[in-house]
């Protein structure tokens, strides 16, 4: 590449030349060391995930049991109108916490298996829970919009004059 300043007559020129330092032969080789490590890279990233899929479920489930074990605050601290009784059964409570106990003792260990399956049961023992609270919720709780028109009825809408031009 080559620059020429108008003003002056001056010219600078510069050469770009591909050099990367490493000869075919490096570049076979790192690339065989890739191949030999892909299974073994590809173990840690499947423990990585498991590890952080573990973390996620111990976090929501111990926000869950925080949020459910004081209802009269919601999960930013803020009243909420409830009759105050921990929504959560002591003997299901007693299930979440062994569980919960148990994932945590294991997922730090690299034993993939193990962390998945104590990951797997306490998931679906908080699944059933959570089903079970919205069948609880939805039986227990008239429909709220039946009492907004009941509150309505009593007003009528204001007829409008419509006029074409």
């Amino acid at each position: 590449v080559s620059a020429k300043d108008k003003a002056t007559g001056k010219a600078q020129s510069i050469r770009i030349e591909g050099s990367s330092g490493l000869s075919k032969e490096e570049i076979e080789r790192m690339k065989k060391e890739a191949e030999m490590h892909a299974v073994e890279d590809a173990k840690k990233k499947e423990v990585s995930e498991v590890k952080i899929n573990a973390e996620t479920i111990i976090y929501s489930t111990e926000k869950t049991l925080r949020d459910l074990a004081d209802p009269s605050t919601d999960s930013t601290g803020s009243p909420q109108a409830g009759s105050g009784q921990a929504k959560i059964p002591p003997e299901v409570k007693k299930e979440i916490d062994e569980k919960l106990e148990d994932l945590k003792k294991v997922k730090d260990s690299a034993d993939v298996d193990v962390i998945k399956s104590k990951t797997e049961a306490l998931s679906q023992t908080i699944q059933k829970f959570g089903a079970d609270l919205y069948k609880q919720a939805q039986a227990g709780q008239p429909a709220e919009p039946s009492a907004e028109k009941k509150s309505d009825e009593g007003e009528k809408p204001q007829e409008g004059e419509f006029k074409e031009k």
